[in-house]
């Protein structure tokens, strides 16, 4: 096995890592969730109550109306200049034949340099991965369940897995780590090593609204007041590397912590989409959120929006008529701010997140 390599934000990993993850610490990996639906029930399972058990579609945080919505899939990737997509769920295999649309076009339009890889428990409709693959799938990562890692010989998504690794396509095994399971999952890299799998991902297992009653139940608690990662887990990670370190495995293996995913994943994608979509009256912050002014008023917002522009001489650049509210240069709004609030109109100044939910993360009334 090669060496330890210590990443970003305490991941590491042992070379080969697999160009994903790579793209997906530059932020250039878009997550495109594909369905909720899933035939495996992983009691750790993090999706969000929005999302779990349900047919959706998103790109990054950005839901598609339906399977035929590409323009947002399209716009996604170039809002976020993206060099790569990761196509989760849920499960893909579900709905197979979107996968393949999805693949297809993603391919078309960016490139077969356009790294494409995929999550699957592998239970349901592996015969269709050879169609993915043909589509131009280049990475398929197999997730196994734990009570399989002690003897995956006898896993019943064993034979496809073997299948897949001789057809040539990058095959990845992605699991958490689990306190308490060093040996089962020892036990796993070592088969998967074996059959030829390329890689094995270490994610630190997280709290969500979703799987918290049930870690809860089986007495895990957090390792942190600022963190939503599992007590051990990280410990578990550094465990079973250092079992793998004194074998000579071609497999790499890559431990992913919670904080990579918030604060260099999520924080590096935010960032480059911020660059794209900013309009010239918001102002980017470190962390890649938008700082702008808001207002609200009862009277009709058109009307308002008219005479602010007319009575401050505000250029078209400066502020907008949005859908329920008027966005407006926040340096413009502190100087105009006491004479509006005298007239009943709300003013805030306000960061949020440059996605399609628009996620807000402070807001200060103004004038205060």
């Amino acid at each position: 096995m090669n060496k330890k390599i210590n990443w970003l934000n305490e991941s590491f990993y042992s070379e080969p890592l697999s160009p994903a993850c790579r793209m997906c610490a530059d932020g250039s990996k878009m997550v495109v969730l594909i369905t909720g639906l899933c035939p495996a029930d992983c009691y750790y399972c993090p999706l969000s109550l929005e999302k779990i058990g349900k047919d959706r579609i998103f790109a990054d945080e950005w839901e598609l109306s339906n399977e035929e919505d590409v323009e947002k899939l399209l716009k996604e990737a170039r809002y976020i200049k993206a060099t790569g997509a990761g196509i989760t769920g849920g499960d893909p295999l579900i709905v197979w034949q979107r996968a393949k649309n999805y693949i297809k076009f993603l391919k078309k339009n960016f490139g077969q340099k356009f790294h494409v890889h995929l999550y699957t428990s592998g239970i349901k409709n592996t015969e269709h991965i050879e169609e993915l693959i043909d589509a131009g799938l280049d990475e398929i990562r197999f997730h196994p369940m734990p009570k399989n890692w002690i003897d995956m010989e006898k896993s019943p998504i064993s034979d496809i897995i073997k299948k897949i690794v001789k057809i040539g396509c990058d095959v990845a095994i992605e699991i958490p780590a689990i306190p308490d399971m060093e040996n089962e999952t020892f036990s796993m890299i070592k088969w998967a090593d074996n059959i030829g799998i390329k890689w094995i991902n270490l994610n630190e297992l997280e709290y969500s609204e979703t799987n918290a009653d049930k870690l809860n139940k089986k007495g895990y608690t957090v390792k942190d007041d600022l963190s939503s990662a599992v007590k051990g887990s990280q410990e578990t990670a550094i465990k079973i590397f250092k079992m793998c370190s004194k074998h000579n495995f071609k497999a790499g293996v890559h431990y992913c912590s919670s904080s990579f995913k918030d604060g260099i994943q999520l924080r590096n994608r935010i960032k480059r989409r911020a660059k794209n979509v900013a309009k010239d009256f918001e102002i980017i912050t470190d962390e890649g959120t938008l700082i702008k002014g808001i207002l609200y008023a009862k009277t009709s917002l058109y009307e308002l929006y008219k005479s602010i522009k007319k009575e401050f001489c505000i250029g078209d650049n400066l502020i907008f008529l949005d859908k329920n509210r008027i966005e407006i240069a926040p340096w413009i709004l502190e100087e105009i701010a006491p004479k509006l609030a005298k007239r009943g109109i709300e003013c805030f100044i306000v960061e949020e997140y440059p996605t399609a939910d628009r996620l807000e993360v402070e807001r200060i009334p103004f004038p205060q």
